[in-house]
Order: structure tokens, then C-alpha cells, then sequence
């Protein structure tokens, strides 16, 4: 046997060694007491609710680096949050907080009653119905192409500071992102792509529950689109989950979000299409002595195979997060995605494990890490901070092609916690999502699974938002994004690089959006949003400038 086979047969035996392992513990935690349950949608307004609740200091113990959540994960915050309300604690209008209250319940009621005596659980529980949702969208747009050759200046340092942990210019000709922005004003929406035009798009979740021990969950979605594929059905998620507190094991199709901020996270996100996975957490935090509270998510799947230049790829995936409170208010995560192995690459394990951290030519992978921190400020009506460090790669471990993410929350700008604030700052590197062994980059369905915007992008945020209700809130956001703002070069009338040809320009986009949600009936909740979008020099094409507008109505049921 080559010793090239000889790595693959190791690797492949320590691989099903660790699953075994994985496996075992997953269904050995299973049996302590923690409740299975499905998961909640990302743009689900229980994430508000939460952050609402901790802005009234009700909820202190939540990891927020690590989403979605599980519904039984919601449970245990809504518990803590009804305790810390009896015993006394909490500031602002705690009236509100307790409409908040009981909102949650309603919309996690099997949670909420089985999360203290999950032992009570029913043997078997199934809803044809948990959630619905129908949407109406119509585009008067076009998306950006995230196409372009980019220079790569090289001669890194760490932290913005030093230089020489590569060679400067180290490559004769530019690098080359790709990708597309999907649907303008319609960014992190799980890859779904809304064309010019009138849209429809109608889906349903569907559950059942196992006991305590597992959860499943369906969701399909018929979608319409005139200028589109007409009408198309699809599996949008789809799941079977084992186990829960420390330890749970999810096999299936689901959006996941690893990462601090909001408006986007530099490692992984739900803005490309969800990925068919296999995935290790911890639903709930894991106390323990002299480190605090711990949560963990490791994701397995596997991209679809793509042709770049003539080079056919189809690479692992592998995502894993850590995140860590080892005091109240100050939580602290390390991310990590890789792409490796496939079709034309070195597939041997040795070198593998050399790319773990990459920094070598030779590598098979891709890799993506870093560290994220969240500080809470109670005397600042719960104000938090929250900043991520990442790097494309890395030389002698330090992580280099640096982005970042940051910002501030205020979930109580007024007293009364009725108004909050939110900035957020991106700055994606010259050459984030892209890589030489992986020509394709780091994009699956041609849309970047980490942030919306892609590479050489600097954006600012800003979202402002105001209850009247718990069901009735108002919310107004305003970017401003600059893309080509560095690394730019000399391309011909197709943009493809030429040293003869005219510069790139900066494409600049100012966009504004209005937001409505409001109760309709019963559990039948309305949306309503508007956005518009002026782009300068669109694809950094100089004097190409549009203007797109959005509009979106959608009607939920028990979302």
C-alpha cells in the first residue's frame, strides 16, 4: 500500500473513531436530564425578545456567539428571567418586560412547560403546523457582482501593526474574488433570491419530538417568481436532532450563525443557502469550575463541486466555535471555518493536519479563525460591546489578512427600554473569501457564507427601533458601504485585469430601510418593510451608478 493511501486509511479510521466517539457521548447525555427541541429560525423576533429581556437585566446567562438557539435553550432564559423578576431585579419599564414575558411563553409553550421535568415529556408529540410564514416581495433591482481582481499588497502584520509575515506583493498578477450579493436590501435570508420583479414565497415548519430524547424538523418552501424559475419547491430545512443540554447531535439541513454581530460575522452566517451538515453542540451552557460557562457547535458538511479557471473543486467543510463566560458579563469565542480536501488537491491526512493552521504553500486547505469578545455594562442600562478579530490565514500561528467586526448595542436607549440602538463597523480584507487552492473561495451557492458583503468592503450600520408593543415595533436602519476602497487595479471593458486598462473605481452605496411588525390576529403576526438603495459606480465600474428599491409583506403564524 502507498504510503499516500496508507495517510487516507489512518485518516479515514481516526475520523470514524472520533465520530463513534462523538456519537456515544451525545447519547450518553441524553439520558441526563435535558430536553431535545428544534431549533429557532434566525430572524425570528425571540432573539429581540432575549436582548430586550437582558436590556432589563432579567437574562445574564445567555452566550450569544453561538445561534440559532434552541427552543429549550429560549426556555431556560425566559425561567431565569421569571425568577429574576420575582426576586426583585430588573430596572426600566418592567410592565413591558413582563409582556415580553408572557409573549415568549406563547411562542415556546412545549419548552416552557416541559424544560424543569423533561422526564414528562410525552412519547411521542408531533405538529404538522408549528410555524408558517408567507411573503410577498417585489424588486426593482439588480444585485452586485462581487467579480472583480483585487491586488494582494502582502507584507502583513498582526493587528494592523508590523509587516514582513508574508513578502510583500507576493503575487505577479491579482487575486480574484468572486460571488454575488443575492437580492439587494435582502441580505442573511438563507440563500433565497428574489428576482426583479413580483415574488412569492410560502413555507411551514413541521415537528415532532421523540420523548425528551430527539426532535425533528421539516420545513419546505413553494416559492414564485416571474423573471425567475417560475414556481419552485425546496427543502429550506430539515432535520433530526439527538440529545440536548451539554450535548446534542443535529443531522440534516440548517442555518447556522457563528459569530457576535448582527448585521453580519466574518466566519459564518446564514447568508448563502443552508448546508446539508452534521453538527456537535451544546444547546445549553456547560458550567464549569474556574471557567465559567461554555458552549461549543462543530459543523461538518461538504460543498458542492465547482469548476474555476478550468479547476474542479469540491471541498469538507468543517465549522467549529467556542465560546466562554467565566464572568456575568463578559463572554469571550473563538471561530474557525476550513474548506479542504476533494478533487485536486493533495488529499493525504499528513497533509491535513499541517493546513490545521495553514501558513504553508503546501496545504490542502482553506482556513478562516478568530476571536470575538461581548461586554455587558450594567450601569450603562446594559449597553454591550462586541468586536471579532479574524484572519483568512495564518503565518507562524499568527492569524493574518486581518478582518473585523464591531459594535455597540443599547437595548435601553430611554429608561423605560421602550427604544434601542444599534452600530455596527465591517472591514473585510483585499482578499477575505479568497484562495488559491480553492479558486471558488470561500462561497457556497456563489453567495459568501460568512458576511453578506464579501471582500475590500468597509460598511458602516446603523439601526434604530421603538415598541409599542411587545408585537408592535418600528425599525429604521441606514447603511453606508464602500467596496474596492483598497487593492484596486488596472482592468479592460469585461473588468478583467489588463496594465493597460482604465482603474477601478470605488463603488460607494448609501441605502436606507423602514421596518413594521405588528399583530394581526390571534398568532398571526404582519411585516412590513421598505428599502431603497443608491450605488455609485456599481461593480466598481466608474459612472455606472442604481438605484434599488425593495419591498416586502409578510404575513407569520407562531414564528
Amino acid at each position: 500500500m502507498s504510503q499516500h493511501n496508507s495517510s487516507l486509511v489512518s485518516g479515514t479510521r481516526t475520523l470514524r473513531a472520533v465520530c463513534l466517539a462523538i456519537l456515544a457521548l451525545t447519547l450518553f447525555a441524553s439520558t441526563a436530564l435535558a430536553l431535545s427541541s428544534p431549533n429557532i429560525p434566525l430572524d425570528s423576533p425571540v432573539y429581540s425578545y432575549l436582548e430586550k429581556l437582558a436590556g432589563f437585566g432579567l437574562v445574564r446567562s445567555d452566550v450569544a456567539g453561538i445561534k440559532p438557539f434552541s427552543r429549550a435553550e429560549a426556555a431556560r432564559l425566559l425561567l431565569e428571567a421569571e425568577w429574576n423578576m420575582e426576586a426583585g431585579s430588573g430596572s426600566g419599564d418592567l410592565a413591558f418586560a413582563r409582556t415580553i414575558l408572557a409573549e415568549l411563553r406563547r411562542k415556546i409553550p412545549r419548552e416552557a412547560a416541559l424544560y424543569r421535568e423533561p422526564d414528562t415529556a410525552p412519547a411521542v408529540d408531533v405538529n404538522p403546523m408549528s410555524s408558517a410564514r408567507v411573503r410577498y416581495v417585489y424588486l426593482d433591482g439588480k444585485p452586485r457582482s462581487y467579480e472583480r481582481p483585487v491586488h494582494d499588497p502582502g507584507d502583513d502584520g498582526v493587528f494592523g501593526i508590523g509587516s514582513g509575515l508574508r513578502p510583500a506583493n507576493p503575487y505577479p498578477s491579482p487575486v480574484q474574488q468572486h460571488g454575488t450579493e443575492g437580492t439587494p436590501l435582502m441580505e442573511n435570508n438563507e440563500g433565497i433570491v428574489y428576482r426583479d420583479g413580483h415574488n412569492v414565497e410560502v413555507r411551514f415548519s413541521a415537528e415532532a419530538s421523540l420523548g425528551s430524547v430527539a426532535s425533528a424538523l421539516v420545513e419546505p418552501q413553494l416559492s414564485y417568481s416571474r423573471e425567475g424559475d417560475g414556481a419552485t419547491v425546496k427543502l429550506v430545512k430539515g432535520y433530526l436532532k439527538i440529545g440536548g443540554g451539554g450535548a446534542e447531535l443535529e443531522v440534516g439541513r440548517d442555518a447556522n450563525w457563528l459569530g457576535l454581530g448582527s448585521r453580519g460575522a466574518v466566519t459564518l452566517t446564514n447568508n448563502a443557502r443552508n448546508f446539508d451538515l452534521v453538527k456537535l453542540s451544546s444547546p445549553e451552557p456547560i458550567l464549569l469550575k474556574y471557567v465559567g460557562a461554555l458552549k461549543y457547535a462543530f459543523i461538518g458538511s461538504r460543498f458542492d463541486t465547482t469548476v474555476t479557471d478550468g479547476e474542479e473543486r469540491r471541498p469538507w467543510f468543517l465549522g467549529a466555535k467556542l465560546s466562554v463566560k467565566p464572568v456575568e458579563n463578559f463572554e469571550i469565542g473563538i471561530n474557525y471555518g476550513k474548506q479542504f480536501a476533494g478533487p485536486g488537491v493533495d488529499n493525504s491526512f499528513g497533509d491535513f493536519v499541517r493546513g490545521i493552521f495553514g501558513g504553508t504553500s503546501s496545504d490542502n486547505t482553506n482556513n478562516l479563525a478568530g476571536v470575538e469578545m461581548r461586554l455587558r455594562l450594567p450601569k450603562l442600562r446594559n449597553t454591550e460591546l462586541y468586536g471579532e478579530f479574524s484572519g483568512e490565514d495564518s503565518a507562524s500561528f499568527w492569524p493574518i489578512v486581518e478582518s473585523y467586526v464591531a459594535g455597540v448595542y443599547i437595548p435601553r436607549l430611554t429608561a423605560s427600554g421602550r427604544d434601542d440602538l444599534r452600530f455596527e463597523f465591517f472591514k473585510g480584507n483585499n482578499i477575505l473569501y479568497t484562495n488559491s487552492t480553492f479558486p471558488g473561495g470561500y462561497l457556497y451557492k456563489g453567495m459568501p457564507i460568512g458576511h453578506s458583503q464579501g471582500g475590500a468592503v468597509i460598511e458602516f450600520y446603523l439601526r434604530y427601533s421603538h415598541w409599542f408593543s411587545v408585537r408592535n415595533n418600528l425599525a429604521l436602519e441606514f447603511f453606508r458601504t464602500d467596496r474596492g476602497h483598497e487593492g484596486r487595479v488596472t482592468v479592460d471593458a469585461a473588468g478583467r485585469f489588463d496594465p493597460n486598462g482604465v482603474m477601478q473605481a470605488i463603488e460607494k452605496k448609501h441605502a436606507g430601510r423602514v421596518s413594521w411588525s405588528l399583530p394581526v390576529h390571534g398568532d398571526l403576526d404582519m411585516n412590513l418593510l421598505y428599502g431603497i438603495e443608491k450605488v455609485e459606480n456599481v461593480d466598481l465600474v466608474a459612472g455606472e451608478d442604481r438605484t434599488n428599491q425593495l419591498f416586502k409583506a409578510e404575513v407569520r403564524y407562531r414564528y
